[in-house]
């Protein structure tokens, strides 16, 4: 459906600082990294698209996020949607909203939201349902 999804961002260094540990929790793999252009993107397993991509505005003005607007990555588990927050977090990120159930959207979403340091709207969701714990030997 989607070729590539870009984010303009203001500081590249400082972006790049906080989506590189982000993307490794998500599993996606660097494209390519040049920080003189400035801009990075990012793509999952094996290099097909969609790509993910951060960079300064093409016109050179000055970045704004949009209101209303926002990207939601996939995540394979509800541990992986809990790191990504802790982890967008501690790379100075913005919380938007706990991991958690919200079974408005339906009965097995589980999602997170943050901003980037640039005021972007993220989030993180698994669409599965918690796996069932393991069962208990006999008691004795």
């Amino acid at each position: 459906m989607f070729s590539h999804i870009f984010i303009g961002v203001t500081d590249f260094d400082r972006a790049f600082a906080f989506y590189a540990p982000l993307m490794r929790t998500l599993a996606l793999e660097l494209r390519w990294h040049d920080p003189g252009r400035p801009w990075a993107g990012w793509h999952g397993p094996g290099g097909a698209r969609p790509f993910f991509v951060i960079c300064q505005p093409f016109d050179g003005l000055a970045h704004h996020p949009g209101n209303g607007q926002m990207v939601a990555f996939s995540a394979p588990d509800r541990d992986t949607v809990r790191r990504a927050h802790a982890v967008a977090l501690q790379a100075g990120g913005l919380d938007e909203g706990a991991p958690g159930l919200r079974p408005h959207y339906h009965p097995h979403y589980y999602g997170a939201y943050f901003r980037d340091p640039d005021r972007n709207k993220l989030c993180v969701a698994c669409h599965g349902e918690e796996p069932a714990a393991p069962p208990h030997g006999p008691l004795r």
